[in-house]
């Protein structure tokens, strides 16, 4: 979720205010939290005023890049971004449709595309693309989660879905499982691979891999070809670092996933 550490922590099954905020950029921080929660379990006794925060979302990260906020619990709390491009805005994963969020997003040139990972993040897409007019694209394994996607990916791939956009199989989570490479930059990684702010590394989970463990190390081991500098995923911390140090980190945690050193 959208929370700052010095707020927030983190408990077995469960988050907590570990620190009240004080200053107004932390406090908008911590109102910005409480909207986007998909379980509204963030409350406020203070007089903060909630609608002030509305237009925050969507929030850049790195142009052209934008994260929704606005989580659903359809989606489990997942993670969706915004990306704008002349030929037509993307929308990775789906947030919650609300109308402030729709809102923002008009006023920001709309949605003509609309990419799925994988079957766990559509959250709310059928409407959004039902307002937008925008063409979902999901890989046929996933197909059963939007039945009615305008652009189906079948096979192995990869898929040269635009100029600066290529969709990367990454099966093991689920079967159809992909990621979306945009600009050789940013990486939108669904439930494949985040940022373990702990330990300072990238990480997965096989506690949450519904589908291979190995097909998802071998994946895993696969996008050390690509070369990007920014780790965006479904869930978990997002994270940017050099081309070559986050190529190094692809490897050592596909290693680690063989080994079953995760």
């Amino acid at each position: 979720m959208f929370l700052r550490e010095d707020q927030f922590g983190e408990a077995v099954g469960t988050s907590f205010v570990k620190a009240q905020p004080t200053a107004r950029a932390e406090r908008r921080v911590a109102l910005q939290a409480l909207l986007a929660c998909p379980t509204g379990s963030i409350g406020c006794l203070g007089d903060d005023d909630v609608k002030a925060v509305t237009d925050d979302f969507p929030h850049v990260i790195e142009e052209p890049v934008y994260y929704c906020g606005y989580y659903s619990p359809k989606s489990y709390g997942g993670n969706s971004y915004f990306v704008r491009h002349a030929a037509g805005n993307w929308l990775i994963d789906a947030p919650k449709f609300v109308a402030p969020l729709v809102r923002r997003l008009e006023a920001l040139g709309g949605v003509a595309h609309f990419f799925l990972t994988h079957r766990d993040d559509v959250a709310d897409a059928d409407r959004f693309a039902a307002h937008f007019h925008a063409h979902r694209v999901i890989h046929r394994a996933e197909l059963s989660s939007q039945p009615g996607a305008e652009v189906v990916l079948d096979g192995g791939g990869p898929w040269a879905l635009a100029p600066g956009f290529l969709a990367i199989p990454t099966p093991g989570h689920t079967e159809g499982h992909c990621a979306l490479l945009v600009q050789d930059r940013f990486l939108f990684t669904g439930d494949h691979l985040d940022w373990d702010r702990d330990k300072q590394r990238l990480a997965a989970s096989e506690n949450y891999c519904w589908y291979s463990w190995p097909q998802q190390a071998d994946s895993m081991r696969r996008l050390a070809d690509y070369r990007f500098e920014w780790v965006l995923p479904g869930h978990g911390q997002r994270v940017r670092l050099p081309a070559d140090e986050m190529r190094a980190e692809v490897l050592r945690l596909a290693d680690e996933m063989r080994s079953g050193e995760v």
